[in-house]
């Protein structure tokens, strides 16, 4: 078995630090005002969702009086948050020297059980003033037959004013773990002002990228405007001996209602729904640093995706309507459960798993049937009001063409312009805008990070949507150029299509850059990781829709149709 190697340090102790990035945390301490430290969850490094309470493990705690904890939001119960009062003694700006709070008596059971969680490399997660700290149970020797317990915490508090803003724990005092004998667990405190930097990165790259593709579509639409204004010139017989082609023939056509029209419509709407949400609750983030309370990330954005439940019914129900469908009811209970059943589907089957592990990710029966009337009494009365607004509003067809009764023949075009490839192509482009966030946002995920830059994701989250807007143009400009009027669906899948890049990127992020293993962490990532690129698909095949259809709608106003 090979010594076992902390990504932070390579020293003879585990030195653990977290980084917030915000002077602007809620509590506000007093001098001397009692901090509380509280334990979280214990389980192996790479399988992060395999959690456990703290004293699962045989460890001993302080002599204070307990402090009891309960699920303050929704989001701490369905993270398997399982606060405990660690007992230590803590002040707001005192030190505290080198003391023993506690004695193991290390029978063999006990042994036993320590030896369990350092061969699987157990991490444990405390909170301070809802700052995560990490600190590592133990470490084996090179040849995995002795076996240490790390037994002093050296916490050192950073302070700006009278706000706790950064905590790092060293983990040191490594003790030989020998049958029958008494180990002494020690900790010690101290304070610091510090200071904060700036955090800057560039988008250049991909500023540049969307200019460049506007300004390609740009000059060919002109040319297309000139050419055809030079026919409407000309009179009939010289039109007859023109070559007439391109988008301008499909103007019959191309108002034409998808194909399933129902299920269209309700991936619009889950797809508009879900940048509402992912809109609101960046701005939330950003404005009141979510990321500092367990579980309000989690909690904000159950409430946020509950409250625009109307965004989905409206512009669902009115595309379903301009399409001509006549099952409103039924789109709208398939566009008002599309995402919380590919959710809840998922995550109840990944709760099988965790119950069977016995793992705290295992998801309460009272939270789900919370959920489950989230869903029913909350989202699908507001997707109603919602349908029926969009209904009312817009759902009169107002096209500039008129739509021909028989539909006109696709002719032939060549491989790479048919909308199978165009669709595998399209997701390129927005997958790379995104692809340097999204390390960050795994890490955030999957590994002990914690993602604070709400500012650079909204700068990500506007890029994405230019980006794919601009790529969903210039492939629906190329498919109607090639006299296909089958854009609708071709338009959404191919700005869908980054899922599947993403989902394939998380493939690689799972088997080179973390050391996950077992059937339950494997089942978790994978399953909600889906789940993630399902949900980013349908956003982004939505705004690539909607972009697309302004634009197709614009050109076709423009340009005189005989």
């Amino acid at each position: 078995m090979e010594q076992y190697v902390t990504p932070y340090t390579k020293t003879l102790w585990f030195k653990n630090l977290v980084k917030v990035g915000s002077s602007s945390l809620k509590h506000q301490h007093t001098y001397k005002e009692e901090v509380v430290l509280w334990m979280n969850t214990v389980g192996p490094y790479h399988n992060r969702q395999e959690t456990y309470k703290y004293f699962s493990l045989p460890f001993c705690g302080g002599s204070k009086k307990s402090i009891s904890h309960y699920h303050e939001t929704l989001g701490e119960a369905l993270q398997g948050v399982e606060l405990e009062f660690s007992g230590l003694d803590i002040k707001f700006k005192e030190d505290v020297m080198q003391t023993t709070y506690c004695e193991i008596d290390l029978d063999k059971p006990t042994r036993d059980a320590f030896v369990y969680a350092i061969k699987n490399h157990y991490w444990y997660q405390m909170y301070i003033d809802d700052l995560p700290i990490w600190g590592i149970v133990g470490e084996a020797d090179e040849n995995g037959e002795d076996y240490y317990l790390w037994t002093y915490k050296k916490l050192e508090i950073g302070y700006n004013g009278n706000r706790i803003v950064d905590v790092n724990l060293t983990s040191e005092g490594k003790v030989k773990l020998v049958p029958n004998t008494k180990i002494q667990m020690s900790y010690s405190v101290s304070n610091s002002r510090i200071h904060w930097f700036s955090i800057f990165n560039s988008f250049m790259m991909v500023i540049f990228l969307v200019g460049l593709v506007s300004m390609i579509l740009m000059r060919t639409l002109r040319k297309d405007y000139a050419r055809y204004s030079k026919e409407e010139e000309m009179d009939d017989m010289d039109r007859d001996l023109g070559d007439e082609y391109g988008w301008k023939q499909v103007h019959g056509d191309v108002f034409r209602p998808s194909s399933h029209p129902l299920i269209f419509s309700s991936l619009i709407g889950s797809g508009c729904q879900i940048f509402a949400v992912s809109f609101i609750v960046i701005i939330v983030a950003m404005i009141e640093d979510l990321y500092t309370e367990r579980g309000s990330m989690l909690s904000t954005a159950i409430f946020v995706y509950a409250a625009t439940s109307p965004v989905n019914g409206y512009f669902g129900g009115s595309l379903y309507a301009r399409q001509g469908g006549r099952r409103w009811i039924k789109q709208m209970f398939i566009g008002a459960f599309l995402i919380p059943a590919m959710v809840c589907g998922t995550a109840f089957f990944i709760n099988f798993i965790a119950i069977y592990y016995h793992a705290s990710r295992a998801i309460p029966f009272g939270t789900m049937v919370a959920v489950c009337c989230i869903c029913f009494f909350v989202i699908l009365p507001l997707n109603l009001v919602g349908t029926i607004l969009g209904r009312n509003l817009s759902g009169q067809p107002n096209f500039p063409c008129r739509v021909n009764a028989v539909p006109r023949p696709i002719p032939e075009k060549k491989w790479f312009m048919e909308p199978a490839v165009i669709v595998c192509l399209g997701g390129i482009l927005p997958f790379g805008s995104i692809f340097i966030e999204m390390y960050f946002i795994f890490t955030s995920f999957w590994a002990y990070k914690i993602y604070y830059v709400y500012g650079f994701m909204m700068l990500v989250l506007v890029i994405l949507c230019i980006v794919t807007v601009c790529v969903t143009i210039v492939c629906t400009y190329f498919l109607l150029n090639a006299e296909d009027y089958r854009w609708q669906w071709t338009s959404f899948l191919s700005a869908a299509s980054t899922a599947i890049y993403v989902y394939m990127y998380s493939f690689y992020y799972y088997f080179f850059k973390t050391k996950m293993y077992g059937l339950f962490q494997t089942s978790f990532y994978f399953g909600y990781m889906a789940v993630f690129s399902t949900a980013l698909g349908i956003m982004c095949g939505a705004i690539g829709y909607m972009g697309t259809s302004a634009f197709v709608r614009k050109i076709y106003t423009n340009v005189k149709i005989d």
